[in-house]
């Protein structure tokens, strides 16, 4: 069995390194790949009802707003994440462009308190780094991995990871509570892991 704090160690050490790396790509670089990720076909069918979840980038994240408009007009609902503090799952409300949005905690753009709550069939997660077994590290806070449990607890839900080409590590040590990606675009390739 592998020692948690070694794992812990070495996907802090990955997150340091792979944060690095993409705070140094030029903000012009960052959104010719946002865009060229939106410019390819949708890796899956939208069908009529299915919501998409996406994020408010922050720092140096590749911004998910040109592909969640791609999803929105192939006919998919929206949403987006609300922190309901440490330690809990993310409340994911309705959205759509031009909707109302608050500042959140570390003041990302959020929906307002009185934006219905929504249970997404697909979630574009943002990471810091990824690896070709579908494994992904965040900041370390655990809110999407504890998001997407209680989802996929409910209905199955795919989980799309967005990122930089530069991103990908060889491997990611993963945890009992981390949950595996189903794809991850960038703006060079689409990866699926459904198929391993």
């Amino acid at each position: 069995m592998p020692d948690p704090s070694a794992t812990q160690n070495r996907k802090n050490e990955l997150r340091t390194a792979a944060l690095t790396l993409r705070d140094a790509l030029p903000p012009s670089l960052r959104q010719i790949a946002a865009e060229a990720i939106a410019k390819r076909p949708l890796p899956l069918a939208v069908t009529p009802g299915v919501i998409v979840s996406g994020f408010s980038p922050m720092k140096s994240e590749i911004n998910p707003l040109p592909l969640l408009r791609k999803f929105a007009e192939a006919g998919a609902g929206l949403a987006l994440p609300c922190i309901a503090g440490r330690g809990h799952p993310l409340i994911m409300r309705a959205w759509d462009f031009g909707g109302a949005l608050a500042s959140g905690q570390w003041g990302i753009r959020e929906p307002t308190a009185d934006a219905p709550e929504v249970a997404p069939d697909i979630v574009i997660v943002p990471l810091a780094a990824f690896d070709r077994a579908g494994q992904r590290i965040g900041y370390g806070a655990g809110y999407y991995d504890m998001t997407l449990h209680k989802l996929r607890a409910l209905k199955p839900v795919l989980a799309i990871g967005i990122a930089f080409a530069s991103q990908e590590t060889a491997r990611i040590p993963a945890t009992e509570r981390d949950e595996r990606l189903d794809l991850v675009l960038t703006e060079r390739e689409v990866i699926d892991f459904r198929r391993a």
